[in-house]
């Protein structure tokens, strides 16, 4: 942890007490005239940060920018994910960045996040509207001991992480579609693009590519999508802190990562499945040149979705354009 992720921290563990210097001195292992100079340095990066000669320093306030060291000292225990935070400020696609970083070797849990993006992409090649400022878009490199048939266990770990944070911070229950997206009040607030590298018998690596929109309004969604898609902010009608609202997604992804790892796959699909409503929907899929139509009935073991078609087979389909009937 750097030492302004752990003056950070400690501010805010305080909460509304102050913090002296000596104590930030002592638990960054540094000099009190150096935890004067990395203040002042937060301070120009718009954080508001009191201080009295008496009783040290304690934060009042935090910009609404995207900062490393601020997400990471809002996580309180970081295993494997976001234990390294890169920000840009623009970039074609986050998705992109964590693949040159997967190819030149570097370990897993590194997050790659963008203030915008100029080629953002959900699934099927679709573009991703990222405006600047106004969400969350961020990519995870991970390289999990899976076999390629069971990369939906990544995808269903996301989207149940991402949807427990999204439900926490509105208050209302977000609700999930197969295979990749976050439903609020019946209209898409996130999305989730999981691709991989694999050999026949094992992955090499995963990009998890998770784009949320936070704060936007209204006129800030194109016309074409206003029908269908929706920000957080929205549908609240209160500006969302996206550091805090990824720290907690993070925080939630790496505990869910640790359950594939640990074998636990299964209490991860059980909670998804309480909140997809995919499940039990009579449902067409389109699948390459293929419709399927049958009754969603549940994920297996590997994540993949299974649909009970009308002749009685039940069929394993591992992607595709849901449609759910009415």
């Amino acid at each position: 942890m750097t030492t302004d992720a752990k003056i950070l921290k400690a501010l805010r563990t305080a909460s509304s007490s102050y913090v002296s210097g000596a104590e930030l001195a002592a638990s960054s292992q540094i000099s009190r005239a150096a935890i004067w100079s990395r203040i002042e340095e937060l301070r120009q990066l718009g954080y508001d940060i009191e201080a009295s000669p008496h009783l040290g320093y304690r934060l009042k306030n935090s910009p609404d920018v995207l900062l490393g060291d601020d997400i990471i000292s809002r996580i309180e225990k970081i295993n494997i994910i976001g234990r390294e935070i890169n920000v840009f400020n623009q970039t074609t696609s986050t998705n992109d960045v964590v693949e040159k970083m997967a190819v030149d070797g570097v370990a897993e849990g590194v997050v790659v996040f963008a203030e915008s993006q100029t080629k953002g992409r959900g699934r099927l090649g679709r573009m991703w509207h990222s405006p600047t400022g106004k969400g969350l878009w961020f990519s995870i490199l991970l390289r999990p001991t899976l076999h390629p048939p069971t990369a939906m266990q990544l995808t269903i770990a996301a989207a149940t992480s991402t949807r427990r944070a999204i439900s926490r911070f509105t208050k209302t229950p977000a609700i999930i579609k197969w295979p990749n997206d976050i439903i609020l009040n019946g209209k898409k607030v996130a999305g989730i693009l999981n691709e991989i590298s694999a050999e026949m018998d094992r992955i090499k690596y995963a990009i998890l590519g998770i784009g949320i929109n936070v704060n936007q309004e209204t006129e800030d969604l194109p016309d074409e999508l206003r029908n269908v898609a929706t920000s957080i902010k929205i549908q609240t009608g209160q500006t969302i802190n996206r550091c805090e609202l990824v720290a907690s997604i993070l925080a939630e992804l790496d505990s869910e990562y640790n359950k594939i790892k640990e074998g636990k796959f299964n209490t991860i699909a059980d909670e998804w499945m309480q909140f997809c409503e995919t499940i039990g929907k009579q449902v067409t899929i389109r699948v390459g040149g293929r419709i399927i139509q049958g009754r969603a009935e549940s994920v297996d073991a590997d994540g993949c979705l299974l649909v009970r078609k009308t002749h009685g087979h039940l069929e394993r389909i591992v992607g595709g354009d849901v449609i759910l009937e009415k």
